[in-house]
């Protein structure tokens, strides 16, 4: 970036050579767009001021060469222009997708939640660079934004100190990162100097002058370096590209930091970068390198051989070079180069000492592209919805403290992300201003505030994810500690109450409580309704693993029969025949996870039975010999299941269940209600199209749930 073209150098520009700066490289109606932007700018009578500010902005742009929307965007989204443009006429005068672009970067200019009471909070600074980066469509904005805060710390100089230092601050944990992030390094230097100017006013003076007194002599010396090297590598026919890198003032200070060293003892004041063709050209250069100068072996890095976690490569070492001076010297391939420039490398993580994330490297790329790209390619602008960050939300607490849960998080999860304490005490949320239900997925950017009893405890129902109440793993645990705390004795009861529900519900009958135990690899019944009570055992995983005891005389009859290869028809595998027309006995419905017996009937194939059908058990013993083995196939179908719903009646009752149905997937394959005006309630039977028996128990689970539902289960 070139700091004699910006503001107040402008500042007495006519229109026209504003134009011609600004208009440079773009097409005849990008330029058009701009001359209407400048025109807007240069002759705005309402403020009597021209928006130098937008216009400093767009120089930055320009420098960085965006395309023609961002510098026109720029221009646009200063203050004085918009109070009296409002969206829709910037839509009107400049399309649809400039006023898109103003709409968020004023969002981000007037995001104020990062305020001086949090700004040296632990973690907060990463948690809102993700949160920014969550709520904006066109990362396009982000840039814009980037630019404002460069031109606001430009003009900070005659500003109160206590003011320097939180914007400064804030800079340094956001916005200089934030940069980095996205690989506008020519920004991220200068917001990062600037910020240690305010921020430490001495140490910036003493360092800026130890370079300007050393500027001229380390110029020289690495001007002499980097051409002996050149003339020794075309020497041995190497081609490469041999450079100084630039080093700043910020940068300089953090390593004096962390090295505990003085100006004078760095070695990379002076560094030097090779860029050639191949990997056995990057070590043919290092061993010439290393027989010009001798090395220092504790500063040597291969990060070819063995890449950086987040796939950096590079050779990295230190030489002492003439007159007894260490050069830090990088050699990289094209490639590599590349690699690291575009951020598929993400040069800020191994940094920053963040995680390697697939989102965040296409998006980096996509970025530098664009900022290379003048064509306003609406492919690579479609691919800019953000994907960053996709699995996590943002959320602020009513103090302005902002929440980094999982996407899908409740109120709930919230609570618990706050306090322990208050996710136990947890009886209410608002989202908002709004009361909402616990069950409320909360958004990026919602401000929440919990409603608390002062004194409470979780609810179990809490702990079944059939109900949607809980989705972060630290809530879930948080709630399955506090009842593995609580009394033997009442997990045991609560266990027994756990059991008996779902066994209602499912209409199970009776439940083998032997081998139910040993399904979960536990040695008493007793150690299994404890784990059930105290939520170690979920109301999901009972679920799955509840199964319809086998009949005794079914075993016996089926014993007899001759093992024979089990033939696939469709969804139903049977033993001993094969492309048998099999169907679903209406009597008992049996769909996947209840145990099945197959009945021959006399012209109709193979009716599939639950084995413990009612009409089955009353069969002569004679019928009995035609029961065959089923078992349920892998393809997953639809089958479906009789409910009874009883309740309260009320208005939208109908409707709330028909909601969650659809919500689940549930066909609705008959209904019948009848309504009782004496009690006020009404039944209502159900017929209902369901994958398996957890599909089941997660739809009553829910109807459960439902306000004035006296009871939603199976019927047989």
């Amino acid at each position: 970036m070139n700091p004699n073209i910006h503001l107040p150098a402008f500042s007495q520009a006519t229109s026209a050579e504003w134009q011609k700066f600004l208009a440079e490289g773009f097409t005849i109606p990008q330029q058009q767009s701009l001359h209407d932007a400048l025109t807007l700018a240069l002759t705005n009578e309402t403020s009597g001021k021209i928006p130098i500010r937008g216009l400093e902005v767009a120089v930055i742009l320009k420098q960085l060469n965006t395309d023609a929307d961002m510098v026109v965007a720029a221009i646009l989204s200063d203050p004085s222009i918009f109070d009296v443009l409002d969206e829709s006429e910037i839509k009107q005068r400049f399309g649809e997708n400039i006023a898109i672009l103003v709409d968020h970067t004023l969002r981000l200019k007037n995001f104020h939640d990062y305020s001086k009471d949090n700004v040296d909070q632990p973690g907060q600074a990463e948690i809102l660079r993700r949160m920014l980066l969550a709520m904006v469509k066109d990362v396009r904005a982000l840039i814009i934004k980037l630019a404002w805060r460069v031109q606001r710390l430009r003009t900070l100089s005659s500003e109160a100190d206590e003011r320097k230092q939180v914007l400064a601050k804030e800079t340094l944990n956001i916005y200089a990162p934030l940069a980095n992030r996205i690989g506008i390094a020519q920004l991220k230097w200068e917001l990062e100097d600037l910020s240690l100017r305010y921020l430490q006013p001495q140490i910036y003076r003493q360092i800026a002058k130890s370079l300007a007194e050393n500027r001229g002599n380390r110029e020289n010396y690495l001007k002499t370096f980097t051409e002996h090297l050149r003339r020794v590598l075309a020497e041995e026919k190497l081609e490469a590209e041999v450079f100084g890198r630039p080093k700043h003032i910020y940068s300089i200070w953090r390593k004096m930091q962390q090295k505990q060293l003085d100006f004078t003892e760095l070695f990379d004041i002076r560094a030097v970068r090779i860029i050639t063709g191949k990997v056995s050209d990057c070590y043919e250069i290092l061993g010439l390198v290393h027989g010009l100068w001798s090395y220092i072996p504790g500063e040597f890095d291969d990060y070819i051989a063995n890449p950086k976690a987040n796939g950096y490569q590079s050779l990295h070492t230190v030489v002492v070079g003439p007159d007894q001076k260490l050069v830090e010297i990088q050699i990289r391939t094209r490639e590599m180069h590349e690699f690291a420039e575009l951020g598929l490398a993400a040069h800020w993580r191994y940094k920053e000492g963040g995680k390697h994330d697939a989102a965040v490297e296409k998006n980096i790329a996509l970025i530098r592209n664009l900022l290379e790209n003048k064509n306003d390619d609406q492919r690579l602008l479609n691919s800019f919805q953000t994907e960053l960050y996709s699995e996590r939300i943002f959320v602020i607490t009513p103090k302005g403290q902002i929440k980094d849960l999982v996407k899908g998080a409740t109120p709930l999860d919230f609570a618990y992300a706050i306090h322990t304490e208050v996710g136990h005490r947890c009886r209410g949320a608002k989202v908002d201003g709004h009361i909402v239900p616990l069950t409320y997925q909360l958004k990026s950017g919602q401000r929440v505030e919990i409603l608390t009893a002062k004194h409470g405890e979780p609810n179990r129902s809490w702990l079944d994810q059939n109900l949607g109440y809980l989705k972060s793993s630290h809530a879930i645990n948080k709630v399955k500690a506090w009842f593995k705390q609580q009394n033997h004795e009442k997990n045991l009861q609560d266990g027994k109450a756990i059991l008996e529900k779902i066994q209602q519900s499912l209409d199970l009958g009776n439940i083998d409580l032997d081998k139910l135990t040993h399904r979960f690899h536990l040695n008493r019944q007793e150690d299994l309704l404890i784990q059930i009570g105290r939520g170690d055992i979920s109301q999901m995983q009972l679920s799955g693993a509840l199964e319809i005891p086998e009949q005794t005389d079914f075993r016996r009859v089926l014993k007899t029969r001759p093992a024979q290869k089990i033939a696939d028809t469709e969804n139903i595998f049977v033993q001993g025949v094969g492309n048998i027309k099999t169907q679903i006995a209406s009597c008992c419905r049996p769909v996947p996870g209840d145990h099945i017996v197959g009945y021959i009937t006399q012209g109709k194939g193979v009716a599939v039975h639950r084995q413990d059908c009612k009409n089955l058990l009353n069969h002569s013993e004679e019928n009995q010999e035609r029961l065959i083995d089923v078992s349920w196939g892998k393809e997953s179908v639809s089958f479906p299941v009789k409910i009874f719903i009883e309740a309260y009646d009320r208005s939208g009752l109908l409707s709330d269940i028909t909601r969650i149905l659809s919500i689940a997937e549930a066909n609705i394959a008959n209904i019948q209600a009848r309504s009782d005006q004496k009690d006020l309630t009404v039944t209502i039977d159900l017929t209902i199209t369901v994958k398996n028996t957890s599909h089941l128990a997660e739809i009553l689970g829910k109807l459960n749930q439902l306000q004035n539902i006296i009871e939603a289960r199976r019927k047989n």
